[in-house]
C-alpha cells in the first residue's frame, strides 16, 4: 500500500489493537483513532478472520472504519475468554495490514459527473488544480475499496482517493442531496442509499441504490469489495433508473 503510514525507517508502521468493553455484551476492537490505511486494512482483515472463525458466543460483528464491534452472550462466554480470543486474531490483522489482499469481487457503478449530478465537481476540480475532466478520471481511476458500510442500510464507504483530495467537509449541511449521489470529503467517498442531507461534496450521482429489501440480497456490497467508477452522460444516466434498483451497476468475480 503506497499511501500507507510510514516511520521514520521507511518502513509500515504496525498498529497496536486495542480491545475495550462496549457495554454489558459488547467489545470493541479497535486499531487507531483516525482513519489511516493500514489501520483500515487491519479492521478488514479482522473482521474476515472473524468470518473464517467465529469465536464461541460471539453473536454480532459490525465491521467500522479502523474498528470492529461484537456482541456476545454472556451465557455462551466470558468477557475474559472472548478477549483471549480475539487478541490474536487482532494482532495477526495487524501486523498483516500492510500487505491488503487483492479484491475477489469487483463492482462497476456508471455515474453521471458534474452539472446538476455533481454541483461541487467545478469547485473541487479548480481547488486541486485540474479540470473537471482530469478530476473525473482520478476518481474513476482510482483503486477503491468498500471500506465500510454504515450510516443507511448497505451505504458504503469508499477509499482511499488520492492525498489531495484530502479535503474538508462543507461549512454548512446541503438540505438534500439525492438517493444515488457520490459525495466525497476527506479522501473518501459515500454512494448514498438515500436521499439524505450532508457536508460532504456532491461530484455524481448514479441510480444503483445500495439497499433494497425486495431483492434476494438487499445489500449487494460487501466490505472489500473494489469499486470503479463508469462516466456516463446525464442521459444515459436517465435510462439506467430501472425497477431493479441496479443502475447498471455490473459485478465481476475475481478470483
Amino acid at each position: 500500500m503506497s499511501d500507507a503510514p510510514k516511520s521514520e525507517a521507511g518502513t509500515i508502521s504496525t498498529p497496536t489493537p486495542e480491545l475495550l468493553p462496549a457495554g454489558t455484551d459488547g467489545m470493541l476492537v479497535r486499531f487507531a483513532l483516525s482513519p489511516d490505511p493500514v489501520a483500515m486494512a487491519a479492521a478488514q482483515g479482522f473482521e474476515l478472520a472473524l468470518e473464517e472463525a467465529r469465536p464461541a458466543g460471539v453473536i454480532e460483528v459490525a465491521p467500522a472504519l479502523v474498528s470492529v464491534l461484537l456482541r456476545f452472550d454472556p451465557a455462551q462466554t466470558r468477557r475474559a475468554d472472548l478477549i483471549a480470543a480475539l487478541r490474536p486474531l487482532a494482532e495477526r490483522a495487524a501486523r498483516e495490514a500492510g500487505h491488503r489482499p487483492d479484491p475477489i469481487r469487483r463492482w462497476q457503478i456508471p455515474a453521471a459527473f458534474g452539472g446538476d449530478n455533481g454541483p461541487e465537481l467545478a469547485p473541487i476540480a479548480r481547488q486541486l488544480g485540474l479540470s473537471e475532466r482530469e478530476a473525473v478520471g482520478e476518481i474513476c481511476k482510482a483503486d477503491l475499496r468498500v471500506l465500510a458500510i454504515g450510516f443507511f442500510p448497505g451505504q458504503p464507504y469508499l477509499g482511499l482517493l488520492p492525498e489531495p483530495w484530502n479535503l474538508p467537509r462543507l461549512p454548512e449541511l446541503v438540505p438534500s442531496v439525492p438517493s444515488g449521489a457520490v459525495v466525497v470529503a476527506v479522501r473518501q467517498i459515500v454512494l448514498f442509499g438515500a436521499s439524505s442531507a450532508t457536508g460532504w461534496r456532491q461530484v455524481a450521482r448514479s441510480h444503483f441504490r445500495c439497499f433494497d429489501p425486495a431483492r434476494t440480497e438487499p445489500m449487494p456490497l460487501r466490505a472489500g469489495d473494489a469499486i470503479r467508477f463508469v462516466p456516463i452522460s446525464a442521459g444515459e444516466l436517465a435510462a439506467l433508473d430501472t425497477p431493479d434498483g441496479m443502475g447498471g451497476a455490473r459485478l465481476e468475480h475475481l478470483a
